[in-house]
């Protein structure tokens, strides 16, 4: 069994939903005036399978977050279908779960709990969590008081020691000074020969060489190839110096 499906998958959004009145949106709902929806992915099918990397590239407003996002759960497909057969770990927004009142300690606890991680494995890998972000002389201090590189290491401390099926990571590896970025990538490397899976969204086509065994290359919305990471880089690479070099003034 596949530990991701994408069975013909679309996801669409209102334009400007946020910016119009309350009063409009219910004039629209009881009228006949559509909403102009726009397409953050159009019809996307793929499969990962247990132990592999996949990355993801496009330019800005491709859908590669809004894919993240369905993964993760955080939001629905309006048509077609999303499986994931495997527990997730989400490094799309490091610290973003985190509560500013709460000491460090309860953060890592709450945290690890909404990613499904009992009381007695935490307790067992609090000290290690700990350990492994460096901020062991605050962790009874409330967040609030951490600087954000800080909040991002104990973030990503607690991502990577709960072991899920898949994580999920959204341009998250240039947290911390360059010592820490180290001590990520071979906490990443150990969790892949442990059998974990990525799925791995970066803007850094050397990244993406590295780490991962396929590429995904959307473009508004749409997957536009798939496959060996060099060969898609290459597509990709290309039409992204075409688009640019077509922008500049003559």
């Amino acid at each position: 069994m596949s530990l991701i499906e994408f069975d013909h998958v679309t996801k669409t959004f209102p334009h400007a939903a946020g910016r119009v009145l309350l009063r409009t949106h219910l004039l629209r709902w009881f009228s006949s005036e559509k909403h102009t929806l726009f397409y953050a992915l159009k019809n996307i099918s793929f499969t990962m399978e247990r132990g592999e990397c996949l990355g993801i590239v496009g330019r800005n407003g491709a859908g590669k977050s809004t894919l993240l996002g369905m993964v993760a759960g955080l939001a629905k497909p309006n048509g077609g279908r999303v499986r994931v057969n495997g527990r997730v770990g989400a490094l799309l927004e490091l610290g973003s779960g985190f509560h500013p009142d709460l000491s460090g300690a309860e953060n890592l606890v709450l945290n690890a709990s909404l990613l499904g991680i009992g009381k007695k494995r935490i307790a067992e890998l609090f000290d290690q969590i700990v350990e492994f972000s460096g901020v062991a002389d605050f962790i009874n201090e409330p967040l609030r008081t951490f600087s954000s590189g800080m909040s991002l290491r104990l973030a990503f401390s607690v991502a990577i020691h709960t072991e899920p099926d898949l994580l999920l990571i959204d341009e998250i590896l240039g947290v911390g000074d360059s010592a820490f970025q180290a001590k990520c990538a071979d906490a990443l490397e150990s969790y892949r020969r442990r059998g974990g899976s990525l799925l791995f969204v970066s803007h850094s086509g050397a990244t993406v060489r590295k780490m991962c065994d396929r590429a995904i290359w959307l473009d508004h919305g749409e997957l536009m190839m798939e496959g060996n990471p060099d060969a898609v880089l290459k597509e990709y690479e290309g039409t992204s110096e075409a688009v640019a070099a077509a922008a500049q003034p003559t």
